[in-house]
């Protein structure tokens, strides 16, 4: 029989080998993607391109797109402004991000707090809803959108991107409020606080953590939204970053260089970068104070 300390010895390497492997698949992984974007960053800087092989160094892309117009002299079509481009990615961003942060805390409040018939039911009800896949229904909201007036609407999107994302929401903010003890609320009703006061003035600055983690996730999901832009925006003034994106990259309206096409990506993706970095460390307390949602 082989002594234990052999037996150690071989558990030791070959734990060793496997953390080997995860960290070079995991390198691997995140070097193809560093390097794309990289060659992004190139393009940008680019006169022109040669399949993805930059030709020289200039900013001529970026003083293109910076002056925000991306017109083309003689087209028949042309592609609106950048700017109110920008401007409209950003209000759907945070009006998805702050309606949802709101309604979520007071639903999951009210789920957490209050016992009543069916509170089971809702919650699996509220999870059931959040795995049907929104694609499939597109048409229905279609109709739903045009009844209501609110088709070709940046209003029309919001309410519909908040309404799919608000399960997640809801799930996530009730595991936090399930985290505060109920001596802090009793005390605050004890006091002399109603419940809405008691939900304001105590509970929400006890779920800080948890309103930005839904914040974020708002955010991110209404910057990046694509499917319902294009579904339910026709008009060009209601085009979102993810739109002309996608325009320049499909020829909606005719050819768009590259290097230009490569510029409005860097734009649009360095907003998502820097919030990201400001806002990870929220991230973490879903599994360290948020446990319960799950």
């Amino acid at each position: 029989m082989a002594p234990r300390s052999s037996i150690r010895k071989v558990s030791l390497i070959r734990k060793r080998i496997g953390n080997a492997l995860v960290y070079l698949f995991v390198i691997g992984i995140s070097s193809v993607i560093i390097l794309l974007y990289v060659l992004l960053a190139i393009a940008s800087v680019s006169p022109e391109l040669e399949g993805l092989v930059p030709k020289g160094f200039s900013l001529s892309a970026w003083q293109k797109v910076l002056s925000g117009r991306l017109e083309v002299p003689g087209a028949e079509y042309q592609y609106p402004n950048l700017y109110l481009v920008i401007g409209n990615t950003f209000l759907l961003a945070i009006s998805v991000a702050f309606i949802e942060m709101l309604i979520a805390s007071l639903a999951a409040y009210a789920i957490s707090r209050f016992k009543f018939g069916g509170r089971g039911t809702l919650l699996s009800l509220i999870l059931v809803l959040h795995s049907f896949p929104a694609i499939t229904l597109l048409i229905a909201v279609f109709y739903i959108l045009n009844m209501m007036g609110l088709y070709d609407t940046l209003l029309g999107v919001i309410l519909v991107k908040v309404a799919f994302d608000m399960p997640l929401a809801i799930w996530i903010m009730k595991g936090f409020f399930d985290a505060v003890p109920w001596d802090l609320e009793m005390s605050a009703l004890v006091d002399g606080c109603s419940r809405l006061q008691a939900w304001w003035k105590v509970l929400m600055p006890a779920v800080r953590n948890g309103l930005m983690v839904v914040l974020i996730f708002g955010f991110l999901s209404g910057w990046g939204e694509f499917i319902f832009v294009l579904t339910f925006i026709s008009s060009q003034s209601y085009w979102t970053l993810s739109m002309l994106v996608y325009a320049f990259t499909t020829g909606e309206y005719f050819y768009v260089d590259p290097c230009i096409t490569a510029t409005v990506g860097i734009i649009y993706m360095l907003p998502v970068v820097v919030f990201f970095l400001f806002a990870q460390k929220y991230l973490l307390r879903i599994q360290l104070v948020g446990k319960g949602a799950f």
